[in-house]
């Protein structure tokens, strides 16, 4: 699939970008470019430190922004494949500091969109967030209108053979800035903080994200936005699982934060079907019509009224379960 290709991922050096990149080069060694773009120069140097140009002659360490885009169309020169990685993800700081979350979330997205139409790229993954799905903060607003504008380029690519599609899904177990790690950094304190007894989330490791995006970019027609089949966890028992010892402290949800997360909401019923390890919700105007995505694909239409959030679904994780998942993550959190 990726053998003698060319590949760019933004935002290549954080969590996705590095675990993608760490596949990419175990599963296709006959890459034939892996181009991580990004603007951080520091995170670049370290990753540089594990994956070295000298041993993996195929990488190329860019640094550049998605609000630039000239810098962009120099990246994407001779470039096959896009993941889209690069985002501000701080729901906090979005709200404080909205229109910088503007200029790279929508902005960039549109940027990088305007180059790969220049470049002749062939196919553009974009990862989306389960905040993007009725979103209650600015970062979920500025996903949701990145979402869009993906979609909505398959409609203006002309007759070039490029395909934009979106992957949708939530907290990635042992990411940075998630629920485990910080539980696991306080319950030295002995109490943990829980925003509302209430709450879920789904669940998805590094490794399935990026299994995800690489079907994606073997599948998709162009035009969806692909949700995973995934398990759900209750916060208490997460909390349970990192420390059973610990004082659970309710503290209030914060501002922008839902109880569920929701990755279909039931608006998007009509235009949702079952792929089988994935939904997807398909655009309502594009290159094709429903029915013939359902004929094609074997997909099955989702019930009317279908809606995917965490805390109705069907399979949820148990304390063991959890308990099994975080011991993986200490040993290796890379791995999660």
């Amino acid at each position: 699939m990726l053998t003698d290709k060319s590949i760019l991922v933004t935002g290549g050096t954080g969590s996705f970008g590095k675990a993608f990149v760490r596949t990419v080069l175990e599963r296709y060694p006959e890459v034939r470019r892996l181009v991580i773009f990004s603007r951080d120069e520091l995170k670049q140097y370290e990753m540089q430190q594990v994956f070295p140009a000298s041993q993996f002659p195929c990488l190329r360490y860019f640094i550049g922004d998605v609000r630039d885009e000239a810098r962009l169309r120099r990246a994407l020169e001779g470039i096959d494949i896009v993941v889209h990685a690069a985002a501000l993800k701080q729901v906090p700081a979005a709200e404080y500091n909205p229109f910088e979350c503007i200029k790279t979330n929508v902005l960039g997205a549109q940027n990088l969109i305007e180059a790969c139409l220049s470049n002749g790229v062939q196919r553009v993954v974009a990862l989306s967030t389960d905040k993007a799905a009725a979103p209650v903060n600015l970062y979920g607003a500025t996903k949701l209108c990145s979402d869009k504008l993906f979609i909505a380029a398959n409609n203006i690519k002309g007759n070039r053979d490029i395909r934009f599609s979106v992957v949708r899904y939530g907290n990635v177990m042992g990411s940075r800035g998630s629920v485990i790690p910080f539980f696991l950094e306080r319950r030295k304190s002995g109490v943990l903080p829980i925003t509302d007894p209430r709450m879920t989330r789904f669940n998805i490791s590094l490794q399935e994200g990026v299994d995800m995006v690489l079907w994606s970019i073997e599948h998709a027609w162009g035009g969806e936005v692909l949700v995973p089949k995934i398990p759900s966890y209750r916060i208490t028992d997460v909390a349970t699982a990192v420390a059973p010892n610990c004082r659970q402290e309710i503290i209030g949800i914060r501002p922008g934060e839902k109880i569920h997360e929701e990755m279909i909401t039931s608006s998007d019923a009509a235009s949702t079907v079952d792929l089988g390890g994935y939904y997807a919700i398909l655009p309502l105007a594009g290159q094709f019509t429903l029915e013939e995505y359902r004929t094609k694909t074997g997909a099955k239409q989702v019930e009317p009224g279908f809606a995917y959030d965490s805390g109705k679904n069907p399979e949820f994780l148990s304390v063991d379960q959890l308990c099994k998942l975080i011991d993986r993550y200490v040993a290796s959190p890379t791995a999660m």
